[in-house]
């Protein structure tokens, strides 16, 4: 802990060090020469001193009268050291209170007279934690650069943060990042692509993307062996831009700027708090040519390139729309290229270059697209066998015999009243709803809840395939999360330290009986939560109830036999309002009990969020359609008898069944969600954006004579808001295609249409409107695919219930065997005569749909029909997860070829990091020592040695070949294995 220190001692320390020529002194809040702002701390100046390597920090720099012109891209001022990250932070410019003598108005800064209020002494403190924040991170290492943009209302100031080679090497090494071994050809993933080439069939989803990264066998990158690292030698390349401000980050989430008890470390708490208003890395501008040498004039930052196609100055500043001349698209920067190749509506029917999107944004945000792309690629068979289906309905919707029944019984069949002040009323008056239940119930139903059954597990056991293919390719299929360093605020917060047992090193530690109490509290705040959504659920019920009884009381034939639909869609768009609100407060309050529980990485923290807001979201989503498949009309009762709720009669299914009305609550509520998510997503980041922008048009206005800097061009940008409503949306939907597809067959062709547009909104949203995202490494999708796979073997179970007891697939198979194959009759057959108790009271004889005798007891078809249904569940179940299980047998997680390349990796790193891998010792002396052996090929080996010494090549040798020449000794080990450098000396 630093020990306080007086405001006039800080001065001085806080002035870093001053390359500015010119000698001018700068202030305590100037964190660095506004011409260099290089800093390197003491402890790493000898090491810069004794490298060979031109450090970049160390420029020369020429007396000039006018200060030097902006460095070009994203480079500090001296055109050498990178940008990594930017903090930002805005003072607002006030007044002080006139005085009697002056009677003028002085303006106040962030250093100014301390006001008495609550909110002065807040701002003061915020300002002397940012002081010492950005000291720590100083001390850290990090380079740092100023920046200010002012106006008449406000100040806002921008700290360029840069990463030198030193401090990189170190937390590479600590992170351990992959660093290349040897570059091989970028491997094709597209596996629809090689089946269409098989095929002959053209493929209109390739797209020929420029500058793909090149594909590298790597390892864990280790200091001492860097010589044996491709590109050890250019330093300034070395590291990939979201590695060094992947980096920088770490830095900045590590340092505290005040007592770790109180968690007063990481720059996330700062920018909570109000201290930062914005942390991000740069987007990035047009790559560097190393040819071109950089100096301190102004003049010499205006070259020009010469290209065959056209002429650009170095000084771009690289939006991400395309320029509106012909350019050569390997000049493109790669923010444009994922503008135009990735982000752009024209290429909606194009592969997703999954490989530019990580090397951008980082693993865990390229796996989110790669797997969003995969799932919308697989919805396209199920969309069609939906489709296929749907339309095979439409098509046998005239040979419904039980429809033309309906149709034709004119009055033949009475139906009792549906509450208690309305009249009986004829089934024929149902018949375009009787037509269009067929629709939705019918056998084709059946083969498809079949097929999405397979198909879920299918995709999933595939996707684990591709994720292995992923993961390595890009180098995260050896991240575990014990290599994840404790969350800051969890490491603040700890209360006592312990020694972790798999690195062996003492870190934070929270009793797991004290997370345990805690995580059991928080279940008692899901569980009332979860009771509330219940409430509401009734409250829909009794809001449907009420609509239906007051259609029928107006008299009017049309609203009569529409009251049904009338009340369950306006219910469904009531429901549908309350599922979006109770999703937003459950969201908020899970995320404060998530930060209570005491995770201890960022890895735990994510997944019981996750957890608690998906069960939540699961019962709020899906509790209505489970109630009308499974509940109502189930607890009806029969004339005379019927149960009631909060004294209304209990609902009963409508005249088309319940499965039709399940449909139409399924349509409503996961295309209204879709819609209004979508609309969401495309308005909200702009109004976001606008708002951004009108709080900096002041300063923008007062700097309209410069143009602005690419630091001031992102901080106008939304900040990156993660991806966990993404996830969380995809899943849901996921849910409602494969749960509930047996009353809803086209629902995989609205989630296909849906996911088109969701791809592009996502991706214009990272590119276009959201400042850049910390890169962040992921293995796989994290607790999002146990999810998905638990919900896959739910719809299983769901489907074969909506089947056995919601659709009237059974009872027509049941009285084609025992009765009529061509079901003349069926109507009749499901329909109950009412008993004579409830005739008596001034009711003539009606009918009501039920297996019940004439005085409300259950006949014996209805038990038959109950041992159908049960048998046909466990059949159907024992069946499916029987496939399922031979699926997961039969594709391995793990591709073959993919073993061979992870071995192949791992062979080679060996060799690449193993101590005794040396070079072949040749000395001079008379006491020779004992020379190392170095393996090599035995014939080629040989022969090239032998004409290199002009020693005849024997053909017959032993193990060990001994060659001598001048007095030096060459020893060669026979042994086949990895090509080792020969050096003579």
């Amino acid at each position: 802990m630093l020990k306080k220190r007086k405001p006039e001692g800080l001065l001085d320390r806080e002035v870093l060090l001053d390359l500015d020529c010119s000698g001018d002194t700068h202030g305590s809040d100037s964190y660095g020469s506004l011409n260099n702002g290089g800093f390197i701390p003491p402890r790493y100046l000898n090491t810069a001193a004794d490298d060979d390597y031109d450090d970049p920090i160390f420029v020369h720099c020429e007396r000039t009268e006018s200060p030097p012109a902006q460095a070009p891209g994203n480079y500090f001022r001296d055109g050498k050291s990178k940008i990594d990250f930017v903090l930002v932070w805005e003072v607002k410019v006030r007044r002080k209170r006139r005085s009697g003598a002056q009677g003028e108005a002085t303006v106040e800064g962030e250093e100014g007279v301390q006001e008495e209020s609550r909110s002065e002494k807040r701002k003061a403190q915020l300002a002397r934690s940012r002081d010492k924040f950005i000291q720590n991170i100083q001390n850290a290492g990090l380079l740092m650069e100023k920046e200010e943009s002012s106006s008449a209302k406000k100040t806002i100031h921008y700290l360029k943060l840069s990463a030198p080679w030193d401090v990189l090497v170190y937390y590479a090494e600590e992170f351990c990042l992959r660093a290349p071994l040897q570059a091989q050809p970028n491997p094709d993933f597209n596996t629809s692509a090689r089946v269409l080439q098989k095929l002959w069939v053209p493929n209109i989803m390739i797209d020929s993307v420029p500058n793909r990264p090149t594909d590298y066998y790597t390892c864990a990158f280790r200091k001492s062996k860097m010589k044996r690292f491709l590109g050890s030698d250019d330093r300034e390349n070395y590291f990939t831009n979201t590695q060094r401000h992947r980096i920088v980050y770490e830095i900045l989430a590590r340092t505290n700027y005040g007592r770790r008890k109180r968690a007063e470390v990481g720059v996330a708490r700062l920018l909570n708090e109000g201290a930062f208003t914005g942390a991000f890395p740069l987007h990035e501008v047009r790559n560097r040519t190393p040819s071109i040498a950089m100096y301190c004039e102004p003049v010499l930052y205006g070259i020009v390139f010469l290209d065959v196609h056209m002429i650009t100055f170095f000084t771009s500043k690289g939006p991400f729309e395309l320029p509106g001349y012909d350019i050569n698209p390997d000049q493109l920067n790669k923010r444009q290229v994922l503008y135009h190749y990735w982000a752009s509506w024209m290429k909606w029917c194009k592969y997703q270059p999954l490989d530019h999107i990580r090397e951008y944004f980082g693993e865990k945000i390229a796996l989110y697209f790669a797997w969003l792309g995969f799932y919308t690629a697989w919805l396209l068979p199920a969309a069609l066998v939906g489709t296929c289906v749907f339309v095979s309905g439409i098509m046998t919707m005239g040979s419904n015999t039980p429809a033309k029944e309906i149709c034709e019984s004119g009055g033949h069949y009475l139906m009792c009243p549906l509450c208690e002040t309305c009249k009986p009323w004829n089934m024929s008056d149902i018949c375009p709803m009787a037509k269009v239940g067929y629709l939705f119930d019918h056998p084709g139903t059946v083969f498809f809840s079949v097929f999405m059954s397979l198909w879920a597990v299918t995709f999933l056991e595939y996707w684990k395939r591709k994720n292995a293919t992923l993961a390595h390719h890009w180098d995260c299929m050896d991240f575990q999360e014990e290599e994840e360093p404790p969350r800051p605020e969890f490491a603040a917060m700890a209360p006592a330290m312990e020694e972790n047992p798999v690195t062996g090193v003492k870190e934070p530690y929270f009793p797991e009986k004290a997370r345990i109490s805690r995580m059991l509290t928080g279940s008692m705040v899901i569980v009332i939560m979860l009771c509330v959504v219940i409430i509401f659920l009734v409250t829909v019920i009794i809001y449907r109830s009420i609509v239906s009884v007051m259609m029928f009381e107006t008299g009017s034939s049309v609203l009569r036999t529409q009251a049904g639909n009338i009340a369950n869609i306006s219910s469904s768009l009531v429901n549908l309002a309350l599922i979006l609100l109770m999703g937003q407060v459950y969201t908020a309050l899970a995320e404060q009990l998530t930060k209570w529980e005491m995770h201890r990485t960022q890895t735990q923290y994510e997944g019981a969020f996750t957890f608690k807001v998906f069960i939540f979201q699961f019962v709020n989503f899906y509790s209505s359609p489970f109630y009308v498949a499974f509940f109502k009309g189930r607890f009806v009762g029969y004339p005379g008898h019927y149960g009631t709720l909060f004294g209304m009669r209990n609902e009963d299914c409508g005249p088309g069944g319940c499965l039709i009305e399940l449909a139409e609550q399924l349509c409503i509520i996961m295309v209204g969600k879709q819609l209004i998510n979508n609309m969401q997503e495309f308005i909200i980041p702009k109004l976001k954006a606008w708002k951004q922008k009108r709080s900096l048009s002041s300063v923008k206005t007062a700097k309209s004579s410069a143009e602005p800097q690419r630091w001031e061009q992102d901080y106008e940008l939304i900040p990156c808001e993660g991806l966990f409503e993404e996830y969380l949306e995809i899943v849901l939907q996921f849910g409602f295609i494969t749960i509930f597809v047996a009353a809803f067959p086209l629902a995989p062709l609205f989630a296909l249409l849906n996911n088109w547009v969701e791809v592009r909104l996502d991706a214009h949203k990272f590119v276009c409107e959201y400042r850049r995202p910390v890169a962040e490494r992921a293995q796989h999708i994290g607790v999002w695919f146990i999810i998905l796979e638990a919900l896959s073997h739910v719809s299983v179970i769901v489907n074969a219930f909506l089947i056995a007891f919601t659709s009237d697939f059974l009872p027509r198979l049941l009285y084609q065997y025992k009765f009529n194959n061509d079901l003349h009759g069926y109507v009749n057959f499901t329909l109950a005569y009412s008993p004579p108790s409830y005739n008596h009271t001034s009711h003539t004889v009606c009918r009501y749909k039920a297996f019940r005798d004439g005085n409300g007891r259950f006949k014996l078809v209805y038990w038959e029909l109950l041992a159908v249904r049960l048998g046909f569940i466990i059949a159907f179940e024992h069946v499916v997860f029987f496939v399922l299980r031979a699926i997961d047998w039969i594709v391995p997680d793990i591709p073959e070829s993919l073993l061979q390349k992870i071995k192949r990796e791992r062979y080679l790193a060996k060799q690449a990091l193993a101590d005794n891998q040396e070079a072949l010792l040749i000395c001079n002396g008379k006491r020779t020592p004992k020379p190392h052996p170095v393996i090599l090929d035995p014939s080629w080996a040989l022969r090239v040695l032998s004409s290199l010494l002009n020693y005849p090549y024997p053909p017959n040798q032993n193990r060990v070949n001994k060659a001598t020449r001048g007095g030096r000794v060459i020893q060669i080990l026979m042994a086949p294995s990895l090509n080792s450098l020969v050096r003579l000396a």
